[in-house]
């Protein structure tokens, strides 16, 4: 609680600095996804920049298997993308809505996640009508897997930075009645 009377106490000023600190960060990711999004050539982009590297690194490989792996790094580029929106929107979540807790609240990784999960289908839809471009599902579940890693792994950053955060110094709920690091 001691969070949320501290949150509750900020003024408007100090409020919106904090919401233009953390939602400025997804805000302008989400941005950079829309236009790589807009971009018609980017198979093309992509596979004139990625190609020759794995032709001179694996000279033997046929035309296919470069293919294959030009597809499997346009794959990993889209699961960082959306693992990197889906760290900032929970640290976002976690440090604008304080409820008490020095952990991020599960609620705040399932918000997340579901704005991680909206995006990759408007992203997908928007593509549909950027000619040279395709909607798929597979890119969805891609994204939505980026999202979901991205949580996990600033829930771990979390835990090693301030390891107190372990269920040991958890109060009987599960959740520490500190307030959260000023720096985080």
């Amino acid at each position: 609680m001691q969070a949320q009377e501290a949150n509750d106490c900020l003024g408007p000023v100090q409020r919106a600095r904090a919401c233009f600190k953390y939602w400025l960060p997804p805000l302008v990711w989400m941005a950079l996804i829309f236009s790589a999004s807009a971009d018609r050539a980017s198979f093309s982009r992509t596979s004139r920049l990625i190609g020759p590297v794995v032709r001179w690194l694996f000279p033997h490989w046929t035309e296919e298997q470069v293919d294959l792996t030009v597809l499997v790094v346009r794959k990993l580029a889209h699961f960082v993308e959306y693992a990197v929106l889906g760290g900032l929107l929970y640290r976002a979540f976690w440090r604008t809505c304080q409820s008490g807790s020095r952990l991020p609240e599960r609620r705040w990784a399932a918000y997340a996640l579901a704005l991680v999960a909206l995006y990759a289908v408007t992203d997908e839809w928007h593509q549909a009508f950027v000619p040279g471009r395709h909607s798929s599902l597979f890119d969805v579940l891609v994204d939505v897997s980026g999202g979901a890693a991205g949580l996990m792994a600033y829930r771990g950053w979390v835990h090693w930075k301030w390891p107190r955060c372990g269920s040991a110094a958890a109060g009987s709920e599960g959740r520490l009645q500190l307030d959260p690091p000023a720096g985080a």
